[in-house]
């Protein structure tokens, strides 16, 4: 594939795992771009503290700030947009986003969504995902959409203190993905010769194969040295372990319902849009724990390991 650096780019969470990613590999390729973030100080930089090359700093404090983003996408062609932070007002905020975007005279927007996003989505944040692609189809932009599913940081993440995965997700298998891989996609559509190739078109940016939580729980334990076990939880027993964090009710049906949304099989569709948009294979599961063992650094830690249920 070609590569065309035309035209102001505006990335979105540009400090967060996807878009510090994508902002790097932009700027390796000589793209303009405008990095979008709350917090000036956490806009990506080179390792010596300088800006990246040919990069502009918007600040806007979230979504709804609505002068805010009108600025940061003035005089923007397209607009790599990720997803606003779980919470009950989160399709409203990516619509004014959106709406932003067209009010500053955007001609594209990538979003970011997720895998098998619908209207009756077992995964409640992939319903808020199908109402924010629905938005933007409306607005006459040319858009693309990155359909990611879960991060392979994420399952990680899903280990508690006490060494175990706990959730209602039953036998069934989740495709995660590495957050470079999504970038390395971004960086493909964003900067394709023919971009319009693109245009209308939803990719699945998934893992090279799928696995059970159990397969997961296994490959920790390789990985750290320490028994990482899963235990299938009931759906009621997934909401009374996780009442401790205080959550809202939004981000706890979240929680839970990603579960659900594994043992439904809604999560285990593997997709090849990594490979045929970067030329390269996606990076399994167990590749992520060898190639970024910093990501789940915290699961070496020393101590004996919970107890056996």
């Amino acid at each position: 594939m070609r590569w065309s650096a035309e035209g102001l780019i505006a990335v979105t969470g540009a400090s967060g795992r996807v878009g510090s990613r994508l902002a790097f590999r932009l700027a390796a390729e000589g793209a303009h771009q405008r990095l979008v973030v709350r917090d000036p100080s956490r806009v990506p930089r080179l390792d010596d503290g300088r800006p990246l090359p040919e990069c502009e700093t918007a600040v806007a404090d979230g979504y709804h700030d609505d002068e805010g983003m009108r600025a940061a996408f003035d005089g923007v062609q397209t607009v790599f947009l990720v997803s606003a932070r779980e919470s009950e007002d989160r399709v409203a905020e990516h619509v004014a986003a959106i709406d932003a975007a067209v009010r500053a005279g955007v001609e594209r927007i990538v979003y970011v969504s997720f895998v098998g996003a619908a209207p009756d989505a077992t995964f409640t944040f992939a319903r808020d995902h199908f109402h924010t692609e629905q938005h933007l189809r409306t607005t006459g932009l040319r858009w693309t959409v990155l359909r990611d599913n879960l991060y392979h940081q994420a399952l990680a993440s899903f280990v508690g203190p006490d060494d175990v995965i706990r959730g209602p997700a039953a036998n069934g298998r989740v495709a995660s993905v590495a957050h470079d891989d999504v970038a390395d996609v971004a960086t493909a559509v964003l900067l394709d010769e023919d971009p319009r190739r693109h245009d209308g078109v939803v990719y699945d940016v998934t893992g090279p194969e799928a696995m059970s939580l159990l397969e997961v729980a296994a490959a920790l334990t390789v990985a750290t040295g320490r028994e990482i076990r899963y235990h299938a939880e009931s759906v009621p027993e997934a909401y009374s372990s996780r009442a401790q964090f205080n959550a809202s009710a939004v981000e706890l049906a979240g929680w839970v319902s990603s579960y659900e949304a594994i043992a439904a099989g809604e999560m285990a569709t593997v997709s090849h849009d990594v490979e045929r948009l970067v030329g390269r294979p996606a990076r399994s599961f167990v590749q992520w724990l060898d190639d970024y063992p910093d990501e789940w650094e915290s699961l070496r830690r020393s101590g004996p390991v919970g107890p056996v249920e």
